[in-house]
């Protein structure tokens, strides 16, 4: 069931369609609520919209790419217009997975412009409307793997780590104005992007209890949602080690295929 609606009424959501965007709409549908739920699956999407509706909740859903800096600027401000937004969730993300030989060229490219350039494409419409009204709050999904470069997916750990460092930036700049930023950073979570991954994924977490965690760590106007806290203590300490060590203790680690 979801959980009663907050002082926050309308909220946008990138990659909705799935995976912790989903769990996130989920979570935070209810009477009262308006979401705005973008996702490069339309199908998935209206399914996510007519759940949370079903909750009560007003949605509009719109298959938006979030490589498109236009159309997706053009969404957002035609949403603002008419939801003032309360707070904005730069999830859309993808990976091709990790461990084994990493991301090909095309593979890399597409990451960091969907991980990246998207992040940026969503939180700039936003920024200047809300520093004007002086509310809101913008969470950016980064990730554990910011934390030490990976050599099987260095294109998605340099992505997640450029965003998060973005994030605390621009919490420290808009804080003047009153807007709120946090950067989330998540374990392994079970999502479409890791139902395939044959390895072993360490403290794997269910999506609907990572919503709940980054909804918690939102209304707290935390700096930093990391979790689970074993996945993130042991990222952290990876990366303050010598490259030297920890070159050695990735090359010891099971491969995909």
């Amino acid at each position: 069931m979801a959980a009663t609606p907050s002082p926050i009424g309308n909220i946008l959501i990138t990659g909705a369609s799935s995976g912790i965007g989903e769990a996130l709409a989920r979570d935070y549908a209810g009477p009262g609520r308006f979401l705005a739920l973008s996702g490069r699956n339309k199908k998935r999407l209206e399914a996510v919209a007519q759940a949370c509706r079903a909750f009560g909740a007003e949605v509009e859903a719109k298959p938006v790419d979030v490589t498109k800096r236009g159309a997706l600027a053009d969404w957002i401000a035609d949403i603002d217009a008419r939801h003032p937004l309360d707070l904005v969730i730069a999830n859309a993300g993808t990976s091709s997975g990790s461990g084994g030989r990493g991301e090909n060229e095309d593979q890399a490219r597409d990451i960091f412009t969907v991980n990246m350039a998207g992040v940026l494409n969503t939180v700039w419409p936003v920024i200047e409307p809300m520093r004007a009204r002086r509310r809101g709050q913008i969470a950016i999904i980064s990730s554990v793997a910011a934390f030490r470069g990976l050599p099987g997916a260095p294109a998605y750990a340099a992505s997640k780590a450029a965003v998060k460092v973005y994030g605390e930036g621009l919490r420290g700049w808009l804080a003047a104005d009153e807007v709120k930023v946090s950067v989330v950073c998540p374990g392994f979570v079970r999502t479409r992007m890791t139902e395939n991954n044959v390895y072993p994924m360490p403290f794997l977490m269910d999506a609907d209890k990572a919503a709940r965690i980054i909804r918690r760590g939102l209304e707290r106007n935390k700096a930093r949602i990391a979790f689970p806290w074993p996945m993130y203590a042991a990222a952290w300490f990876l990366g303050t080690l010598p490259p030297g060590w920890t070159d050695w203790l990735f090359r010891k680690m099971p491969k995909k295929d």
